[in-house]
């Protein structure tokens, strides 16, 4: 398998390049609009044909690279079918499957961050979006967010996987790039929790400043980054 995760400076942002052999179809996850020149050439010397990208959710400290890398690709774009973006080809439910060759995505609903959050599931890792981060989780309090909804998100679906399943985020800023969803049940301080209620007052205790791109990223990314 061919398996790339890149790396964006600005925003911590991690994009995922998937195919199962050269020469074959491929996927991307959580594109950003500034990498597409970058994205493009790796693509073309890895020499697999780019069929879907998706957005794991609407992302507000980021423009996505959706709606360039169709133009140029005619990829499938995806979202969620929660979102309010009206420019994707596809948008997948809760279970959904996504394929391209040899690989196959599951799709898993993890709303909490935003209401339109998505993980995917594939053989022995999940990418996680925004959802569940390494030794931490997404904020919940913009974009219809909802620390309830995360909890369950997280203990009733995300920690029921496999401890041996690999944790990839979309985001990281301590330059983690991966972990296992055992790791996390251990070593996560906002996963100690005893009770739902518990974890829905840790994180509206949170205190954060807006994502600085906040009010161009997530008007552009209803439209897929146009």
């Amino acid at each position: 398998m061919i398996f790339r995760q890149l790396f964006d400076y600005e925003s911590y942002t991690y994009s995922y390049l998937l195919a199962s052999r050269a020469g074959g179809e491929a996927i991307i996850i959580d594109p950003v609009k500034s990498n597409v020149p970058q994205y493009l050439k790796l693509i073309s010397e890895l020499d697999i044909n780019l069929v879907v990208a998706i957005d794991t959710h609407v992302h507000a400290d980021h423009i996505t690279g959706l709606g360039d890398l169709r133009d140029v690709t005619n990829c499938v774009t995806i979202l969620g079918s929660q979102t309010k973006a009206d420019c994707v080809s596809q948008k997948i439910k809760d279970g959904d499957k996504i394929t391209a060759d040899q690989l196959t995505l599951q799709a898993l609903y993890t709303p909490g961050h935003t209401d339109d959050s998505y993980s995917f599931l594939m053989n022995d890792r999940v990418f996680t979006g925004d959802t569940l981060l390494i030794r931490s989780t997404g904020r919940t309090d913009f974009q219809n967010g909802d620390p309830k909804q995360q909890y369950d998100s997280l203990f009733n679906k995300l920690l029921r996987l496999p401890d041996n399943t690999l944790v990839y985020p979309a985001h990281d800023y301590k330059g983690w790039m991966m972990s296992t969803i055992g790791e996390e049940k251990k070593f996560n301080p906002r996963l100690q929790v005893k009770s739902e209620s518990e974890y829905i007052e840790i994180m509206k205790a949170l205190k954060l400043d807006n994502p600085k791109l906040m009010d161009i990223a997530v008007p552009s990314n209803l439209k897929c980054g146009r």
